[in-house]
Order: C-alpha cells, then structure tokens, then sequence
C-alpha cells in the first residue's frame, strides 16, 4: 500500500468542474407517506441524514439516486443510494463526470467531507461558491483522473482491518453471540412491556453544563474534550487544562440534542450538557439504554435557531419500561446486553465471511 502511494500521481482539480451543488426543494416531515420507497432526507448528521424513510409524496420534489446530500448544519455529505425527498436546508451534490463504482464513490464521499471545516468556517449564503471554488487532490494517469487506483486503494483498506477484526473478537470473547433465556424472553417481550413517561431530573441526580474553553486556550493533554457535534462522537480535542472533569458512566447531550455515551471521565465545552446518577449504581447497559431513550425525546425539537441548554431539560420527559411504577432498570440491562450479542453476531458472521472470501481471492490468485 505504502509503495502505491509514493509512485501515484496527484493533481489538484477544481470541485465546481467536477460537481454541481444544487439547492433542494423541501417539504415538513407532516406531508410524508406510509411506505419505504425514499427517503427523507434532514440537515442532521445522525443516520446518514435520513430522518425516516416515506412513500411517495410528490413528483417535483423527488431527487434520484446516485449524488449526495449536503445538510448544511453539520456541512456533512452523504452519498444517496436510492431516490429522496429533501428537508429544509439541505443541497444535492451532482457528479458531473461519470461514477457507478461502489468503490470509487466511497473515496469521492471521503474526500467531499475533508472540506467540512471549510464550509462550516463561512455563511450559508457562501457555501454553494466557497464548494464550487475548492480545490481537490485525486490520483491520475496519463494526465486523467485514476478511478482504477482509486478502486485499488479501498479494496486494499477493506482487507486490512478482517484479521485484526477477527483477533480482536476471539480475544474479547465477543465471539460468544448465543442468547441466554432470559435476553431471549426479553427480546420477544418488548410489545408487552409498560412504558411511561419520566422527567430527566428524575432519572439524572446530576444535570451540569460545561465550560466554555476557546480552541486557542485548549493546551494538549490526555482529557478527551467534549463539544456539540456527531463527529467523533463529539470529542474535538485531548487537553490538560485545568478544566471541570465530568466522571465516567456519563450521558452527554449537545445543543442540538445529539446524546452519547461516555465510558471515560472528560471535560466539556459550554455546548454540551452532562447528565449521570450518583444515587443508583447503573450499568453501562442501562444508561446505553437511557442514551437512546434521551436522545429520541428531545429528536427533531433542536437546531442553530433553538438551542439546549442543559438547565432546560429538567422537566423533559422520556419513555422508559416500567415494572411496579418504577423504572425497570433490569429490563433495560437485559434488552442492551441482548442488541449487543445480535449485532456482535453480525458483525462476527460477516468478517467470517470477508476473511473467507479474501482468502480465496488470495488463494486463487496465486494459482497458475
């Protein structure tokens, strides 16, 4: 791979010759249909920008497949596999040369969002001619763009992680995907659970905002630092200041309502709330769990316009399972370890297959 990389050629070329940015005709999420046939497309960055999936609902609004979509709170692009409808503030990225390589799209989505930053450091108004101005770096040959390489170089990336993938499960024990009776019973007891509302503040004895602390005061350190966004689950540095350190077995929730779980103490910035329980131990399943359950009470009601502050959410409400008017903790413990081993499974099953079906790539190919 490294030799690859050292006798490729690279060139610059300019974004606005390669692609259109387009604006997006939208529509609220109150004219969407029953049926799966698009998707909604938002300017958020959780689910690949997909708030759900609706039927048809117009003609005129419909954007086919094969482009991305650029939300314009996060700057984050999203490649569009199949047609969508578009929510407000949202563009379409059109290739004006020709892609239909799985491949190749990904290295182009890789290289779209490296301008995130740039885009998010200007104006709205200024977004479609700071892209269409932008420079990007792509292997050639002969003078004209590398799409070969181009498939080369992921196919060679997608090999590599298998065998680290699959020692990493055997170590871990992850490879132990079977259900017990119990996380069995509770899967299939969903529909019948009682659910009721709870305020945050009953759940969370421990509601604080961070503190503001500005990118050219951060000095660098081993505290992951949290800020608002989805893009490394929020962590936008490691510091050493001498900064407010929120524990471990957290709950962040950012102005925008995004929610991540924490597993390791950090500090966080003044656009992140902090939410744990210092009166009932918790396990990291059953606050995986309130993570989801948080972040789903408060989808959709928060953006640049209307802020969260943590100080606001008291008395928000959330949907927990319930047994004897309480929340039921060890239905939430169960329910997570059980999702846990399903996907573990997938994920097990899968590299079983990547790993056996590059083994007989490899295998063949060193045959005469």
């Amino acid at each position: 791979m490294t030799q690859k990389l050292q006798n490729v050629k690279w060139a610059e070329f300019l974004i606005g010759d390669l692609f259109e940015i387009e604006n997006t005709l939208s529509f609220n999420k109150e004219l969407l249909t029953e049926g799966a046939t698009y998707d909604y497309v938002t300017r958020t960055s959780q689910n690949q920008g997909i708030l759900q999936e609706t039927g048809f609902v117009n003609s005129e609004n419909i954007n086919s497949a094969g482009n991305w979509s650029l939300g314009l709170l996060q700057m984050d692009f999203f490649y569009r596999n199949k047609p969508w409808y578009a929510g407000q503030f949202v563009r379409k990225i059109t290739p004006k040369i020709k892609l239909d390589n799985k491949k190749v799209i990904l290295f182009f989505t890789v290289l779209l969002n490296k301008h995130k930053s740039k885009l998010l450091s200007v104006l709205v108004r200024d977004v479609d001619d700071t892209f269409r101005n932008s420079k990007i770096t792509l292997p050639t040959k002969d003078g004209a763009i590398d799409f070969a390489f181009m498939e080369d170089f992921i196919s060679e990336i997608e090999k590599q992680p298998l065998t680290a993938l699959e020692n990493y499960l055997t170590v871990t024990g992850l490879k132990n995907y079977n259900l017990t009776k119990e996380e069995e019973e509770t899967l299939n007891s969903l529909d019948k659970v009682e659910w009721k509302e709870y305020r945050f503040a009953d759940i969370f004895n421990n509601i604080q905002q961070g503190r503001r602390l500005k990118k050219d005061d951060q000095i660098e350190g081993s505290i992951p630092f949290v800020m608002a966004g989805v893009t490394n689950t929020g962590v936008v540095n490691y510091i050493s200041n001498p900064v407010a350190t929120f524990p471990k077995n957290s709950i962040t929730i950012d102005i925008f309502g995004n929610a991540f779980y924490r597993n390791y103490d950090f500090g966080a910035g003044d656009d992140t709330g902090v939410y744990w329980n210092t009166e009932r131990k918790l396990s990291r399943e059953m606050m995986l769990f309130l993570t989801k359950t948080s972040e789903k009470a408060l989808q959709g009601k928060f953006s640049y316009g209307k802020k969260l502050r943590s100080s606001q959410s008291l008395n928000f409400r959330m949907k927990l399972p319930t047994k004897n008017g309480t929340p039921d903790y060890d239905f939430m413990n169960t329910y997570i370890k059980a999702i846990h081993k399903v996907v573990i499974k997938e994920v097990v099953l899968y590299a079983e297959k990547k790993i056996q079906a590059t083994q007989e790539v490899v295998n063949n190919s060193s045959n005469p």
